[in-house]
């Protein structure tokens, strides 16, 4: 898979930014970004969409779903749609999710694309690039995107990504922008691996050299909104400079690393996802095993350098997750051999889902 039609070198792109509209506005990093681009006041007019009114002073509220094709009079006047109506929890129902997610994006860009917008900011992950141990370290932003197309939070991603590529093909005026972070951790959490800080043990891969990157949110806002006020151009990565090694993750985590075989970790997973207990496919693991480190070269080429580096990015996320690191999860009993055999994996990764769908067994009885 390609990156987008008209993604251009990480310069600072010359434009206004008009009119900025951002999508999730009311909570969240849409509220953030939204905040954000109000304080630096580049902007002419800033409006914010979403199913409830917020409460920004200096903003202007349109009231509407991203998956409704009403949304485009929603778009009336706006030069920059900044799309952060999207759900980014792997844990949530596929279906649901990926309603939000795909026919979400679908129908911003097609109502952007017939309003009249130039620019759309469109945030994913930089888990699209996929994990692979062939990939450079790290890889440059205009690298190809190689995940899977599958049902994972991560296949969302890709399938917003093909999207977007279509579109901007489809209408070579409107800008579409694409950006990846590394795995976020802060206030906002997505996906995997920033999750294994609550299980007894980190999860280690046998003969594999790990590599921690992540994104803090603060770091993130801040990039979506140089996107947004066109301060850099080009699909883009986000991310603390370098990587931490397992042992650096286990000094400042206080927590030691089990490590198996990739075998028994990709079959204990497999069951879990097959059976349900697990909402991300096996191959997730892949980001664990292989390098996915990014290099935020466009936004360091415009003058933008992280507020955070990896080691105060991961203390800062297991202070968030407080008496829950290393013990926030049930262990599971292990009392039979083929229990045993995969024990170690279903701790580490499977109780993660356990303990969340129990949580949600609760709320429901509740």
């Amino acid at each position: 898979m390609n990156d987008m039609a008209g993604d251009k070198g990480g310069v600072r792109a010359q434009r206004t930014a008009g009119t900025v509209a951002v999508t999730g506005a009311a909570s969240g990093i849409g509220l953030r970004v939204l905040q954000e681009i109000v304080d630096i006041g580049e902007s002419k007019k800033v409006i914010g969409i979403d199913k409830l009114r917020g409460d920004v002073p200096g903003v202007t509220w349109r009231r509407a779903d991203v998956r409704d094709p009403a949304l485009r009079s929603r778009l009336a006047g706006v030069d920059t749609v900044v799309h952060l109506a999207t759900d980014r929890r792997p844990d949530a129902p596929a279906v649901e999710r990926r309603t939000v997610n795909v026919r979400g994006t679908d129908t911003v860009l097609a109502a952007a694309a017939a309003s009249g917008v130039t620019r759309v900011v469109l945030l994913t992950s930089a888990m699209v690039y996929g994990a692979s141990a062939t990939n450079p370290v790290p890889l440059p932003d205009d690298a190809p995107l190689r995940a899977e197309p599958d049902l994972s939070l991560v296949g969302d991603w890709v399938e917003m990504e093909r999207l977007a590529a279509v579109s901007a093909r489809a209408h070579p005026s409107m800008h579409v922008v694409a950006v990846r972070p590394a795995s976020v951790v802060g206030a906002e959490v997505d996906a995997l691996l920033p999750r294994l800080f609550a299980a007894p043990r980190l999860l280690a891969i046998k003969d594999v050299e790990a590599h921690w990157q992540f994104c803090h949110d603060g770091d993130l806002v801040a990039a979506l909104t140089w996107s947004a006020l066109g301060r850099v151009d080009g699909s883009l990565t986000v991310a603390c400079s370098g990587w931490l090694s397992q042992e650096d993750v286990e000094r400042i985590s206080g927590l030691r690393s089990l490590v198996v075989p990739a075998s028994m970790a990709f079959g204990a997973a497999e069951r879990l996802h097959r059976i349900g207990l697990l909402p991300a496919p096996a191959n997730e693991l892949h980001y664990l095993a292989h390098p996915w480190v990014v290099g935020a070269d466009r936004l360091t080429a415009a003058g933008w350098r992280p507020a955070w580096d990896n080691e105060s990015a991961l203390r800062d996320h297991l202070a968030t997750l407080g008496d829950q690191v290393g013990r926030g999860l049930p262990r599971l009993q292990r009392k039979d051999a083929t229990r045993a055999a995969a024990g170690a994996t279903v701790a580490l990764v499977g109780t993660v889902a356990i303990a969340r769908a129990r949580a949600a067994r609760r709320r429901r009885r509740g």
